[in-house]
């Protein structure tokens, strides 16, 4: 063989080669949904993804389907952007209040280093799952979480495979149930301050209704009133979606007042 054949013979060899590797370390590629969700199959909550709910500012929320062992066949993975993907740009309205007690993790925030960008991210799902476990245990009307990791946050589904509960905004409540839908969402948003929480995003998009009944979700940006100078404007204007809400239905009420009023209550250990 010639130099030159046997030069060309190894270029080729090391080019199949070369291509071998390639395609070993596209097999070897790991979805990157998949990994964010790793810890939930793992722990044998879930089997598949399905499908995707709905895609908001914040996250994007999937169906998936639920490990046999849960005896329910799906299961809501909620899955968060990044911080700077989010809609909540201002996130130090919805932060002032919320203590880190790790003095690194406090020192690495507080120097908005890439661990401490990592670990603030962590704790915006830490605090949802958090916020819906304790609404979820004081009888609220939130679905119930599962489980969390640094990027996802698992939780009751509510609907059916490709039908997922509507938004509040896109039914048409019949007559009767109007009063009785402000007067629960009312309720709660008073029981959410009994446990020291107002939502601070609330409307009528993230209000979920099936079947006759309505849960609310969307929690990351839920407020500590008792430590967070925002929490009066915050409580005020998502009273005041939900008043707009109704009106559509002739159902007329003042959200100043009616905030004012639970804020008086609140102050005054009175709820």
């Amino acid at each position: 063989m010639s130099k030159r054949k046997l030069v060309r013979a190894i270029e080729e060899q090391e080019e199949l080669e070369a291509l071998e590797a390639l395609k070993a370390l596209d097999e070897q590629a790991v979805d990157p949904l998949q990994s964010t969700l790793d810890s939930f199959f793992a722990d044998a909550w879930i089997t598949e993804i399905l499908h995707v709910v709905k895609s908001g500012k914040e996250a994007t929320v999937y169906c998936c389907r639920a490990h046999p062992s849960q005896n329910v066949p799906y299961l809501a993975a909620k899955v968060y952007r990044s911080r700077n993907n989010r809609g909540f740009k201002n996130d130090t309205v919805y932060q002032e209040g919320r203590t880190i007690t790790d003095q690194r993790a406090r020192r690495a925030v507080k120097n908005k280093s890439s661990a401490g960008r990592e670990m603030q991210f962590s704790m915006w799902v830490s605090h949802e799952f958090a916020t819906l476990t304790s609404l979820h245990k004081a009888g609220a009307a939130v679905p119930k979480p599962l489980a969390h990791n640094s990027n996802a946050l698992l939780m009751e589904y509510l609907g059916e495979q490709q039908q997922p509960a509507f938004s509040l905004q896109s039914v048409t409540l019949e007559p009767e149930e109007v009063y009785p839908v402000f007067e629960l969402l009312m309720d709660n948003i008073q029981l959410w301050l009994t446990q020291n929480i107002i939502h601070g995003d609330l409307s009528a998009y993230n209000i979920l209704y099936w079947q006759g009944k309505v849960t609310i979700i969307d929690f990351p940006q839920a407020v500590d009133p008792r430590f967070n100078s925002h929490a009066l404007s915050l409580l005020t204007r998502d009273i005041d979606n939900i008043c707009k809400y109704m009106s559509r239905y002739g159902l007329k009420r003042d959200a100043a007042q009616i905030a004012h009023r639970l804020w008086q209550q609140f102050k005054n250990a009175r709820l």
